[in-house]
């Protein structure tokens, strides 16, 4: 069951612009860019804390991220509120390389065989993809088109164009 308690928020400045972190009082549920789409839905009210924990674990993971690092994400407290389908997906996701990318089509087919199922949309895995409320963490932005293409970001296409690039370089 979702805590119903208010979520404590804390603001990072990162060279994507001002993200906002939230968490639940244990774990990081949130993680947005400025103006992304599906800001907070679904969320509890927010109360500003940057002192709890799991902020301060996120902002110390941002702060590696960003200068070069890859971080793990095993050190950090992660507590997605979505479907279990939608938290299924969200796992695949932090099972891709950094530097690397899949396509929705790839994470379709895991999500089938985890499923017992011989196929499965595409199109559902982009639903989940897309409203991965802890953006760059859980890095949705190495989702691409089954082309390769630069498709569907919450945050934008340029950022997960600028979060792509960076790892890249960084590899």
């Amino acid at each position: 069951m979702e805590p119903a308690f208010p979520v404590y928020t804390a603001q990072w400045a990162s060279p994507l612009g001002a993200l906002t972190l939230a968490c639940d009082g244990e774990g990081l549920c949130g993680l947005w860019l400025a103006g992304q789409k599906y800001f907070a839905r679904g969320m509890p009210p927010m109360a500003p804390d940057p002192s709890r924990p799991a902020l301060i674990q996120a902002q110390a993971w941002l702060a590696s991220y960003f200068a070069g690092e890859q971080p793990s994400l095993e050190q950090l407290p992660l507590a997605p509120r979505g479907s279990a389908f939608q938290k299924q997906v969200w796992r695949l996701l932090c099972a891709i390389p950094y530097g690397e990318t899949r396509s929705y089509g790839h994470i379709a087919r895991e999500m089938a065989a985890l499923l017992g199922r011989d196929s499965m949309s595409a199109q559902a895995v982009g639903g989940a993809v897309g409203r991965n409320p802890i953006s760059i963490l859980i890095p949705c932005h190495r989702v691409v088109g089954s082309n390769g293409s630069l498709t569907g970001y919450a945050g934008g296409i340029d950022k997960k164009r600028w979060l792509l690039e960076w790892e890249r370089r960084a590899l």
